[in-house]
């Protein structure tokens, strides 16, 4: 069964580098209904769940988000009247969603005649919002198809070639940096409008900024992402920037020294050889971001302790 639509001329062209609409046919699937997402809720752990007011700027200061004071399951459970904003992370490791995911990436490789090589370290992440939510402007560090399941929503997704918009600065990846970015009316030149309902999707790029709204119901989706070789490269380079200037040791971007990003590849791949296998439990990962990066590591904790 085909779970996508799309113009394969369109894909070869602009999958991976530009925005672009598309069709699916997972709205009726079962592994979106609410009492599966109640479900998964319930199974994965507290770290991998963020929720949090849903009436929030396109701006938001990440100092002073407002908390829904409700247990994740709960939030679901209640999303058409409780007013939320909410996303389970890395949902492949069930594997129910695991299966999806690998078919829709596995459609899209073929569908854009892209080599199968290019599609690595496939995630997936469900968002649950109540109407009228905001997702701030921000930026995601992998290739994503966002897949509309039910309800409506408004996607603005920015040019920004040259830094304009998010610096390269902005760009670096640390678990103490909250993905809310600086935004202003005027970017709105920049923007390509996608308004997405039920059996919609468009694709954002890498590191492409983008705020999101819901209509009047409230709205299903999920970020089907993956990463090419060459972004979990930058990625790894933008990762030792973040932590290497958290500790006072200002680097230069990406591309500006080969024989840097190779170093800075290295040194990634190095510690996360020794810290990946602590982090298996949540207390670990917890423990581990909090010793390293502080408090704000933990931010996503923050929820349910009242409005």
């Amino acid at each position: 069964m085909n779970h996508l639509n799309l113009e394969a001329a369109e894909a070869k062209t602009c999958l991976q580098h530009r925005p672009f609409a598309l069709d699916h046919n997972l709205s009726d699937h079962h592994l979106f209904k609410l009492e599966k997402l109640i479900d998964l809720a319930k199974k994965m752990p507290r770290d991998k769940i963020e929720y949090n007011s849903g009436k929030v700027a396109i701006d938001q200061d990440p100092d002073a988000i407002p908390q829904v004071d409700l247990e994740p399951a709960q939030v679901i459970r209640e999303i058409e009247t409780c007013g939320a904003w909410l996303v389970i992370k890395n949902v492949e490791s069930d594997p129910a969603y695991k299966g999806l995911l690998s078919e829709f990436i596995g459609e899209l490789a073929s569908a854009s005649g892209l080599e199968p090589g290019l599609f690595e370290d496939l995630q997936g992440f469900i968002f649950v919002s109540s109407a009228g939510s905001t997702t701030p402007f921000h930026i995601d560090a992998e290739e994503n198809i966002l897949v509309q399941i039910s309800g409506d929503k408004e996607v603005h997704v920015f040019e920004n070639e040259d830094r304009r918009l998010v610096s390269e600065h902005e760009m670096e990846i640390s678990p103490d940096g909250h993905r809310n970015m600086r935004y202003a009316p005027s970017h709105e030149a920049r923007a390509a409008v996608f308004n997405l309902k039920e059996g919609d999707a468009v694709h954002i790029p890498y590191m492409q900024p983008h705020w999101v709204g819901t209509g009047e119901r409230y709205c299903i989706s999920m970020a089907m992402t993956w990463k090419t070789p060459e972004v979990r490269r930058l990625n790894k380079i933008r990762f030792m920037n973040g932590t290497l200037r958290r500790f006072g040791w200002v680097q230069n971007p990406p591309g500006h020294s080969g024989v840097a990003d190779r170093l800075k590849v290295l040194m990634h791949d190095a510690a996360r050889a020794v810290i990946d296998p602590i982090r298996r439990s949540e207390k670990a990962r917890r423990t581990l971001r909090g010793l390293i990066y502080g408090r704000k590591a933990n931010y996503y904790y923050e929820a349910g302790r009242g409005t």
